[in-house]
């Protein structure tokens, strides 16, 4: 079963910056949960707000740019690059964010031979245009979609794990 151990926000800077802090659990040990979250070219099939994904690199190392659409369930898109910097295997991944979302992002694992706690942060200032301006007038409309997009993230992994876990 997967639960949200703790969702912290701040106050963003601005109305065109989203700051997130959530840790979730996931009912397998870190080497399990690793081992899935490296195949990166599965991700598309994971997440259905993933759109033209591709992968420039070798999976989870420094250096590799993951490239795609974030299709939100809000009237716009997003394409985003991000760029891993530090790739330490079933402990933390970290990230810089380029394109309609500007930023850095981390995601740190722990946990025991039933668990893994996966701990994720970032800090994103929206880039396009009409996000900004939707931002200044509608903030938490934005915020509400960002948080959908991270819960069916969780959701889609959650699934692709226990799907595997029946196996």
């Amino acid at each position: 079963m997967l639960r949200r151990v703790r969702r912290v926000t701040g106050v963003p800077s601005s109305a065109y910056v989203i700051e997130y802090d959530g840790t979730f659990t996931f009912p397998v040990p870190v080497a399990q949960l690793w081992a899935r979250l490296v195949q990166v070219d599965r991700f598309s099939s994971w997440w259905s707000w993933l759109r033209e994904f591709s992968v420039e690199g070798n999976g989870l190392e420094h250096g590799t740019v993951l490239h795609g659409i974030v299709a939100p369930p809000l009237p716009y898109r997003m394409r985003l690059d991000v760029v891993l910097d530090e790739c330490v295997p079933e402990r933390r991944i970290t990230a810089f964010v380029h394109g309609d979302l500007e930023g850095a992002a981390s995601l740190t694992f722990d946990g025991d031979d039933a668990e893994t706690r996966a701990h994720a942060t970032w800090t994103i200032e929206m880039m396009q245009r009409p996000m900004r301006v939707a931002a200044r007038i509608a903030h938490p409309l934005l915020r509400w979609g960002h948080d959908r997009v991270v819960d069916a993230t969780v959701d889609g992994f959650r699934r692709h794990l226990v799907g595997e876990n029946a196996r």
